[in-house]
């Protein structure tokens, strides 16, 4: 993903209002992100817990949306899994986050829901594998098949919201 600044990710949320783009908040770690090998950041606003933010490229171009969490998040003792990085966590650690559309359609109150980790680090969690053996300098096969499935469900995702 190509390096965003501020002003970048005010100028990409395209389903977002001028008041919404007026109270983005970046998180800390926006500032000293190696932004490389990520396909997407995504963050929970630091100021408006309820609202998060996704970020990812479509078609070469970064594009992002404005999310709203579900007040209610399930229980902790039941699992539950991001519908992104298809990672299996407490219930209470995922949680459903709802999109407004783009456009005419999001003008109308139609939006586009899924369950995605609380935090929205899912980048995070799928480069988080099993610690590399001495010799092994790249990771295995079923970690690039994670990272590839979360950037290509991310872009799926926030394509469908600016459809």
């Amino acid at each position: 993903m190509q390096a965003l600044v501020e002003s970048d990710i005010r100028s990409v949320l395209r389903n977002a209002s001028e008041a919404e783009l007026d109270q983005v908040s970046l998180p800390v770690r926006f500032f000293v992100t190696e932004w490389a090998p990520l396909d997407a950041f995504g963050w929970r606003d630091p100021r408006i817990p309820s609202r998060g933010y996704l970020v990812t490229e479509l078609d070469g171009e970064p594009a992002g949306v404005v999310l709203r969490a579900a007040e209610h998040s399930g229980s902790h003792h039941r699992a539950a899994i991001c519908s992104l990085c298809h990672t299996q966590q407490p219930g209470d650690q995922v949680v459903l986050f709802s999109a407004r559309r783009a456009g005419v359609a999001g003008e109308r109150g139609d939006s586009v829901g899924t369950y995605i980790c609380s935090d929205l680090a899912c980048q995070e969690t799928v480069r988080l594998g099993r610690p590399a053996a001495p010799s092994e300098m790249l990771p295995g096969v079923r970690e690039l098949e994670r990272i590839e499935g979360l950037a290509r469900r991310t872009r799926a995702f926030v394509a469908d919201v600016l459809a």
